[in-house]
């Protein structure tokens, strides 16, 4: 497989982000619009971010690795899967996708192009799940690269969905998406006061599984 040059990776980072938030908050506005069920909300919300992941991946990550995600960057950065050069246009990318994406998702559904969001997110339990969401999809990605490389697209979507039940955040996991979700005053949204408190642990969630998986990844050296 050719390797892409750097525009090409950044635009589909920027690309693949976009359409991903475009999804969390279209779908979260659209859910929200047709049930005052909030469980039932949150279950197409739930669906359709898992499906997306699923087809992002697996189109975008021969360019660029899909990462769509400042934490997995900085995670194959530091394992040098990934320049350190190119980190920073890779968390520009995705954070400049993401507020397009917000973008998109307004203007489908003729909001505000940009909305402050009023809903609170905070607390310990709120961190220590983001915490938890994002050390997962760490080691998932880490161990699946790892063991089961063609099937990463579907463990990360399959991963995500379970996440948005088992987590009190419904699974953020990605400070470029929260910082999106920050300019969203809708179901999907997160007031940015709350920001950095999501942010702090998702990137502490991902440094913890990459120190783990690395030891538990590693393999002894051969017996001679």
């Amino acid at each position: 497989m050719p390797a892409f040059d750097l525009k090409r990776r950044v635009f589909a980072e920027a690309l693949g982000t976009c359409l991903l938030v475009a999804t969390v908050i279209g779908s979260g506005i659209m859910a929200d619009t047709l049930t005052d069920d909030t469980a039932l909300a949150l279950l197409g919300n739930t669906l359709a971010t898992g499906a997306i992941l699923v087809v992002l991946i697996t189109i975008f990550g021969p360019i660029s690795g899909a990462h769509f995600n400042p934490a997995v960057s900085l995670v194959f950065a530091l394992k040098r899967d990934l320049a350190r050069r190119d980190l920073g246009f890779y968390v520009a990318a995705q954070v400049a996708g993401g507020i397009v994406g917000t973008v998109v998702a307004h203007l489908m559904f003729d909001l505000p192009v940009i909305e402050a969001s009023l809903k609170v997110r905070t607390g310990g339990s709120q961190w220590f799940s983001e915490w938890v969401a994002t050390f997962g999809l760490v080691a998932v990605i880490l161990a699946g690269i790892r063991f089961e490389q063609k099937s990463i697209a579907w463990l990360v979507g399959l991963y995500i969905t379970a996440a948005y039940w088992f987590t009190a955040s419904t699974s953020f996991a990605n400070p470029a998406v929260a910082l999106a979700r920050s300019l969203t005053n809708t179901f999907s949204g997160i007031r940015p006061l709350d920001l950095p408190g999501f942010v702090i642990a998702e990137v502490l969630g991902a440094l913890c599984a990459l120190a783990l998986m690395s030891w538990l990844l590693r393999q002894p050296p051969a017996n001679t």
